[in-house]
């Protein structure tokens, strides 16, 4: 019996996970349902959180926060 977190789980998706433990995993997913799903919610997660990344700020509103915080420390060092 394993008993694998959701944060084994994410290093497993991520390859940041030992050898051994790769193994057992991958050895537990053929056997255990439960455990599938969990991964398989993490997996789609992280293929949203890919195509999230493919969006940028417009530069008209990195440039209006970056004059924003320009203000905001001048104000600071002229007290």
């Amino acid at each position: 019996m394993h008993s694998f977190t959701l944060e084994d789980l994410i290093q497993y998706v991520y390859q940041d996970i030992s050898t051994e433990k790769k193994e057992a995993i991958r050895a537990a997913l053929d056997t255990d349902w439960e455990l599938r799903e969990k991964y398989a919610v993490i997996v789609s997660a992280q293929k949203r959180l890919e195509t999230l990344s493919l969006f940028t700020p417009r530069k008209k509103a990195v440039d209006a926060i970056i004059r924003y915080a320009e203000k905001s420390a001048k104000a600071l060092t002229t007290e």
